[in-house]
């Protein structure tokens, strides 16, 4: 084709080629943008989808863009031009073809990465079958980001032979570098495929952490907790973790609200009274239908489970607190009693040698005697006693001096 070109612009003038070029420059570009464009747009809004618009849009500037630079391009081509200009055709060639070819290939790249980002973002949230598809937007921006770098050096005549073997050598030291990168790349492929969890799912993961998935990268993946707190775990982490996705195979869950009521109660009557609270909060599901469920005989109470479903998992907390409440005022309305553990402590007090030499000393705490107070009572008892008897011998000692001075 390129000899078949030259062959026709060959027998024109400089001027005319010139004129030519601007020509098909010009005029195709307005009847791109001006006709084929705008038919486009109408077209594609009469439709039930949204996918063609987003096509059109993206490749809308690099058609009118390849448009403009293709009179460009014919005009390096021209054997007349360069015959008429004061520089050689390769000359031309470097200033005017190469550079024109390399801007249709960035802008080319550059719509095509959009469109694919645009229809991933469209589809993402459609089903299932579309799971993968943020991984696949990160693995085509890679893929157009490399073809891109090789085409360039192509068309410049940079010979790309020996970057394959340096980039050979590079990606096996870059291998062992990154090697927790490649496999968080890796990781994140076969999370998707594997259907582990897509981006709105609410997880759980055996180190504790639980949120709802916002973001899936070619590292790693971002959960956004109730507290409102990002949290980034790197894939590879998550590809051996063992995840919980309470969002799969469909979002509702099951709730369990405990219950225990005093020995004695009606059960008949709990019953039917647990199964209208459930029914009448706005965050249960009325199917499946709430069921009340007796466990076991506990020490202090009959344990009962009422259970039911709420749409989400992130409605469990606020459907529990407003269950826990309504319960706990219609069980009060109703008389039935909600027993609490209770302890009966008796003391009982042990009669000593030392209670009964000094039954008032040391007793403390409700007649209880404190074994160190004990001790102290019956020191100062003795003491006392010895006192007592020296003020005896005292008075007996002064009654026989009275005696004898009478």
């Amino acid at each position: 084709m390129s000899q078949h070109l030259s062959s026709f612009l060959s027998g024109l003038s400089a001027l005319e080629v010139t004129a030519l070029v601007l020509l098909i420059s010009v005029g195709g570009a307005f009847v791109m943008e001006m006709v084929v464009i705008r038919l486009l747009f109408q077209y594609t809004s009469r439709t039930e989808t949204s996918l063609d618009n987003i096509v059109v849009q993206e490749l809308r500037w690099p058609i009118v863009v390849t448009v403009s630079l293709t009179g460009i391009f014919l005009f390096s081509r021209a054997p007349a031009v360069a015959e008429a200009l004061v520089v050689d055709a390769a000359t031309l060639n470097d200033f005017f073809g190469l550079p024109s070819l390399s801007v249709g290939i960035v802008v080319w790249a550059w719509a095509l990465n959009r469109l694919v980002n645009r229809l991933v973002d469209a589809v993402k949230d459609k089903g299932s079958r579309y799971d993968f598809a943020p991984v696949f937007s990160n693995v085509w921006t890679i893929v157009v980001s490399v073809g891109t770098i090789g085409a360039l050096l192509y068309i410049w005549g940079i010979e790309i032979t020996p970057l394959f073997a340096g980039a050979g050598i590079a990606g096996i030291a870059v291998g062992f570098a990154a090697k927790d990168t490649v496999a968080n790349f890796f990781g994140g492929i076969a999370l998707y495929f594997d259907d582990t969890y897509k981006i709105g799912d609410y997880v759980v993961l055996d180190s504790g952490e639980a949120g709802t998935v916002v973001k899936v990268g070619i590292r790693s993946t971002t959960l956004l907790t109730r507290d409102e707190l990002l949290v980034t775990v790197p894939n590879s982490v998550l590809n051996a973790a063992k995840i919980i996705n309470e969002s799969a195979p469909n979002r509702r869950r099951r709730l369990k609200v405990p219950v225990g009521v005093a020995y004695g109660t009606d059960v008949d009557e709990l019953e039917e009274l647990l199964t209208d609270i459930a029914l009448d909060e706005p965050l249960v599901l009325d199917s499946p239908r709430p069921r009340p469920r007796f466990r076991r005989f506990g020490p202090d109470a009959l344990e009962y489970e009422l259970v039911c479903w709420v749409n989400s998992p992130l409605k469990r907390g606020k459907a529990t607190h407003n269950l826990n409440r309504e319960i706990y005022k219609r069980l009060n309305d109703a008389g039935i009693g909600i027993p609490f553990p209770q302890r009966d402590v008796h003391v009982h007090s042990a009669d000593t040698e030392a209670t009964r030499q000094s039954p008032a000393a040391g007793l403390s705490n409700g007649g209880v005697r404190h074994p160190a107070r004990a001790r102290e009572a019956t020191g100062e008892g003795m003491a006392d006693e010895v006192a007592d008897a020296d003020a005896d011998v005292e008075a007996e000692a002064d009654e026989d001096d009275s005696a004898d001075d009478e």
